[in-house]
This record gives structure tokens, C-alpha cells and sequence, in this order.
């Protein structure tokens, strides 16, 4: 009786269980959402039953063998295991109104399939797609329902292959979708404004890298301005495009964004190559930007196989983080190589920017891989974006400083080439001057020994034979031959003039002044006038070239030549003086000159005027007791 008892009574307990858990999902199932009194929107989180099925099945037809869940699996981001699966989510409406309602199912973000059916008691009926009139809204669909009536919904649905998919369905009220769309996109206008001032700075960054390039022709900034160009696309078309429902934002989602992103840190390596000269300054970061950018070109290459041809995401977003992953670890061995270069200066900008980029970069890796600690953060703080935007800002900011480093010490470098080899194509003219004065004096000096040589020794007999003619016919000696002689006699000492300013031996202040003051004495010794030359006592070692010789020498002659023609003086006193110039004073006692009628002595003066001027000094004439010329030279 006892076990009979026991028995009676495990039983009904087991009844009731029973009864308990059926009553329980019977209560799951029979939840309606009264879609009449929905004013905006309606979350159906808490009256949903979802599963998950493969990707190729036809739902009408294995609906019997599914097994619905109560509420959603997956709160938060969708595991990238689920990701090329298919969501089910099966939810009751009902319309206690007495005319048809419409609403909006909205499932959540990205979604690049939805499709809608009503259960009926012989299978599942297909809802004809219809979407709302906003082109950028292909992530809802519309179902309407007819005035005391009640149905069941099952959607079956579409992953996009990105890593930021939610399941967060919603019922829309028909007329307030646009409302809704503004408010979803509200909450992130913060960050997309962050995102386009970063973008303007970007901008200003192409222009000024490709203006660069075209002024210099500058390669490295080429790269820099596709680097930044790529990068700005990406945030830009990732503000314009965010949380829209679109093919477009689904493509950037899914694919282009790491594309973009990708494309542009192989530009920025290339011009870090460039930027530093690392082929022949740091060997090291030559070959560990080319390894790589290889290991980027590879990875692009890898993923966008996985994308296009397999259903693997779980891998391709593996790839995807690995990659990042090896971007951080080559930062932070760029970071370590830097602190081993400390000394160059351009070298510590590059290491302060990215470092930031690189704290900045882990902190935006952590809020994706771990949102629960992100996502209560105010505002922008809890965007991954905005950490990673913050990092290549601060990196912007140092590398400007650093090209501002750069190009002034490319300023300086330039200088100095451009004086050294200003300074070397002067010292080639001056070589090259030299050369042309050494044979210009040599061929003085050929020209002046063969004058000497063979006229000197020419004028010399005809002299010498014009004096022993005249001795043999003693006083019927013909004028001819007196004037033969005194032409020789002539023809003579110029020639002697002409080889003492031709030969460089003579090229000193002190030999000229010896020769001018021997020359007047000579020339005058014959003479009624008498002669006196004062020269200093300490003549400076100063050289003077033997065209400056020869033009003073010569004003000096024709001079004396003019006051022993003209003058009709008894006297004539030379000075010179020396200062920073040699002056030249020839005063004589005779009539004077008449200064308004010099015609008389018109070429001659005109002469001793150009030839002083031609070598960049003066003359001056004047009456004072007789005539006084000066001539200076500026030494």
C-alpha cells in the first residue's frame, strides 16, 4: 500500500511538471503585440522565439523541424560563427482596431536579406516585399494586418559578413519611420562629427602633400597624399553611410572598409621609405617596411579570397584582427627601433606620433573586441572610431612638426650645397681666369723677348749705322740721316716702354714708380727744363697689373710730352703720394693751359682721360702758377 501510495503520488507530481512547462510555452506562444497601439516603435525582444538555420534551406518546407528558442540567443554583437548562418525569428501580432494597420519590422543592423512569412494552419505563406519610400532603408519591411485579426510572423533573415551585426527587432508604426531612422542615427552624430573635422583635416593634408609634389616633385608626398586620401575615404564614406541600410553601407561594412584601410598603410610605408630615406639611412626600416607591406598586399589578397568565394568568416575576420594585431606589433618595434636612433631629431617626432597612434589604436582594438566595457561610456568615448581618430590625429600632429623639422634642415642642406657649389664654379672660373691671365702673361713675355730680341737688336744697328755714316761724312752729312738716327733713337725707347708694360716682371707698384721717375729724367735731361721727382721713401709690395702700367705709364709721357711742346715752362715737379690709391701730381711754371679753348691739346687729353678711366681711375687738369695734372688710381 505504501509503494502504491508513492507511486500515486510521483505521478501527479510529474503531471504537474508537466503541465507547468507546457502551460509555460503555451504562454511564449500566445504573447501578441497589439501592433494598433504602437505610436513609434515596439521592441520585441521579450516576445520573440528565435533559432538559427543553415544558409541554403527553404524555410516553408523545413518549418516543422525547427526548434524555436524563447527570447534571443545572442545579445549584443553576433558570434562569427552564426555570421554566414540564417536567423528565424518567429513573433505573434495581433489588431484589435477595426481597420487595416501597417508597421515596419526592422530586425536590427546589417541585414543584406529579409524575408517574411505568415504561418498558416496548412504551412507558411511568403509577405510580399515592400519597402519604405526612404531609398536607404531596404533593412525594413512592411506588414500589414487587418482589423481584428491576429497572426504569427516569421522572418528569416540575412547576415551581412561584418563583425558589428545586432539582433534587435522592432515593429516601425507606418508613419513615423522617418523619425525613427532620425532617431537611430542621432545618437552617433556626435561621432560622425568628429570623424568629418578629421576628414577636413585630411583634406587639407592631400593638398598640401600633392602640391608638394608638384612643386618638387617629391615623390614620398605622392604616397602621403594617397595614404591620407585612402584613410579619409574610409571615415568619410563610414560617417556619410552610418548605421543605413543600403548596398553601399553593406559593400563598406563587409568589405571596402578594411580595403581602404589596408591600401592606404601600404601608401603610408612607401612614403615612410621615401620620407626617411631608408634605403641608405636605416637599412633595417627598409627591409622591414617591405616585409610589410608584402605581409599587407598578402593579407588583402587572403581576404578578399575569403569574402568573394567562401563562407568562412570566423577566418576572414581572423585575418582581418591578425592583421591589425601584426600592424600594432610593427608599430611598436618601429616605437623601439626609433628610442635605439634617439639622436636624430626627425626620428623623435616619428616615434611621439606613433606611439599615440599606437596607444590609441590598442585602446580602439579593445572596444571592439570587448564592447561590454565600452558601450555604457557617454558619447563619443564608447565608439571605436573615435579612439582610433584621436590616435591619427595626435600621429598627424607630430609628423607635420617633424616635415617641419625636415624641411628646414633640407632648407639648410640645400644652402650649403648651393653655395658650396656656387663656390666651387667660382673657383673654377677663377682657375680658369688664371689660366687664360698665365698665358696671356706668357705670350706678354714671348711677344716682349722677341721685340727685344730681334726689333730691339734691328732698331739698334740702324742707329748704330746712321751715326757711322754720319761720322765718315762729317759736316756733309745729310738731314736724312740725323733724323734716321733720331727716329732709331725714338722708335727705340718706345719699344723699351712697350717691353717694360708687356713683361710681368714689372708688374709692382715700386717697379712702376722706379720707371716713371727714370723715364722723365731721361726724357727731359736733354732739355732747357729741369726735372724733379719725389717718390715716398716706403713703397708699399703692392702688384699692379700691366695694363694698369702701361695706361699710367703712358698719361705720364703725354703729359710731359704736352709741357715740352706747350708749356714753354723751365720746370717741372712729379709727386706721387700714396694712400689707399696712388696719386700722380705733374706741375709745371709755365704759361698755364687756356681751359676754354683746349682743342690744341684736344686728343691728347681726351686720351689721358679714357686711359685712366679704362682702368677705373681719374684725371684732373688745372691752372695754378703754370699747369698741374693729376692722375689717381685707386690701389
Amino acid at each position: 500500500m505504501t509503494r502504491l501510495y508513492r507511486s500515486f503520488i510521483f505521478l501527479t507530481m510529474s503531471l504537474m511538471l508537466l503541465g507547468s512547462k507546457a502551460y509555460t510555452q503555451d504562454s511564449l506562444q500566445q504573447q501578441f503585440t497589439d501592433i494598433s497601439k504602437i505610436s513609434l516603435v515596439r521592441q520585441l525582444s521579450k516576445t520573440i522565439n528565435s533559432t538559427y538555420t543553415d544558409k541554403n534551406i527553404e524555410l516553408a518546407k523545413e518549418y516543422a523541424q525547427l526548434k524555436f528558442s524563447p527570447g534571443i540567443k545572442h545579445k549584443g554583437t553576433v558570434p562569427n560563427e552564426y555570421v554566414t548562418r540564417k536567423l528565424a525569428l518567429q513573433f505573434n501580432i495581433s489588431n484589435s482596431a477595426d481597420s487595416t494597420v501597417s508597421v515596419y519590422f526592422f530586425p536590427g543592423f546589417y541585414y543584406s536579406s529579409i524575408d517574411l512569412y505568415q504561418k498558416t494552419a496548412t504551412g507558411l505563406v511568403n509577405i510580399p516585399s515592400v519597402l519604405p519610400s526612404n531609398e536607404d532603408s531596404i533593412g525594413y519591411r512592411l506588414i500589414s494586418l487587418g482589423g481584428h485579426d491576429s497572426a504569427t510572423i516569421i522572418a528569416h533573415l540575412s547576415f551581412v559578413k561584418t563583425y558589428i551585426n545586432t539582433i534587435r527587432p522592432r515593429l516601425i508604426h507606418k508613419d513615423h519611420i522617418d523619425s525613427f531612422l532620425a532617431q537611430v542615427r542621432s545618437s552617433h552624430n556626435n561621432d560622425n562629427l568628429v570623424t568629418y573635422v578629421f576628414c577636413g583635416l585630411l583634406l587639407m593634408m592631400i593638398l598640401f602633400s600633392f602640391s608638394n609634389f608638384l612643386q618638387g616633385a617629391n615623390r614620398e608626398f605622392f604616397y602621403y597624399s594617397l595614404y591620407a586620401f585612402l584613410l579619409g575615404s574610409m571615415l568619410f564614406t563610414k560617417a556619410t553611410y552610418d548605421f543605413q541600410t543600403t548596398h553601399i553601407t553593406f559593400f563598406l561594412e563587409a568589405y571596402l572598409d578594411f580595403i581602404l584601410q589596408g591600401l592606404g598603410i601600404i601608401f603610408y610605408m612607401i612614403f615612410m621609405q621615401k620620407f626617411l630615406n631608408t634605403r641608405q639611412n636605416h637599412p633595417f626600416l627598409f627591409k622591414f617596411y617591405n616585409a610589410g607591406i608584402i605581409m599587407l598586399a598578402v593579407t588583402l589578397l587572403l581576404y578578399s579570397y575569403l569574402h568573394f568565394f567562401t563562407d568562412n568568416f570566423s577566418l576572414e575576420n581572423t585575418v582581418e584582427n591578425a592583421s591589425k594585431l601584426l600592424l600594432l606589433l610593427m608599430v611598436l618595434i618601429f616605437l623601439v627601433y626609433s628610442i635605439r636612433n634617439w639622436k636624430d631629431r626627425l626620428m623623435r617626432y616619428l616615434f611621439w606620433g606613433n606611439l599615440c597612434l599606437f596607444l590609441f589604436s590598442v585602446i580602439s582594438q579593445l572596444s571592439v573586441m570587448m564592447e561590454h566595457l565600452f558601450k555604457d561610456l557617454p558619447g563619443v568615448f564608447s565608439s571605436a572610431l573615435f579612439y582610433y581618430e584621436i590616435g591619427l590625429f595626435l600621429e598627424l600632429v607630430f609628423f607635420l612638426a617633424g616635415l617641419n623639422h625636415k624641411n628646414r634642415r633640407s632648407i639648410i642642406q640645400r644652402t650649403k650645397e648651393t653655395e658650396t657649389l656656387k663656390a666651387q664654379n667660382l673657383m673654377q672660373q677663377y682657375e680658369k681666369e688664371i689660366a687664360v691671365f698665365k698665358a696671356q702673361q706668357a705670350e706678354r713675355e714671348r711677344i716682349s723677348a722677341d721685340m727685344h730680341d730681334e726689333l730691339g737688336s734691328g732698331m739698334t744697328a740702324i742707329r748704330l749705322m746712321s751715326e757711322i755714316a754720319r761720322n765718315k761724312m762729317k759736316e756733309n752729312t745729310p738731314v736724312e740721316i740725323h733724323k734716321i738716327s733720331q727716329s732709331a733713337d725714338e722708335v727705340l725707347n718706345k719699344m723699351n716702354a712697350i717691353i717694360w708694360s708687356m713683361n710681368s716682371g714689372n708688374d709692382t707698384l715700386d717697379n712702376l714708380l722706379s720707371y716713371i721717375r727714370s723715364y722723365s729724367l731721361e726724357y727731359l735731361d736733354n732739355t732747357n727744363i729741369d726735372c724733379k721727382v719725389e717718390i715716398p721713401d716706403e713703397i708699399p709690395d703692392k702688384e699692379i697689373t700691366g695694363d694698369k702700367r702701361r695706361n699710367v705709364f703712358l698719361c705720364v709721357k703725354e703729359t710731359l710730352n704736352n709741357i715740352l711742346k706747350h708749356s714753354g715752362a723751365s720746370a717741372v715737379n712729379i709727386k706721387v703720394e700714396l694712400n689707399h690709391s696712388l696719386k700722380i701730381q705733374i706741375a709745371d711754371n709755365g704759361k698755364g693751359i687756356d681751359m676754354e679753348n683746349l682743342r690744341r691739346f684736344g686728343n691728347g687729353l681726351k686720351n689721358i682721360n679714357r686711359r685712366m678711366e679704362s682702368i677705373g681711375g681719374s684725371f684732373k687738369i688745372e691752372n695754378n702758377t703754370g699747369t698741374v695734372t693729376t692722375l689717381e688710381l685707386p690701389l
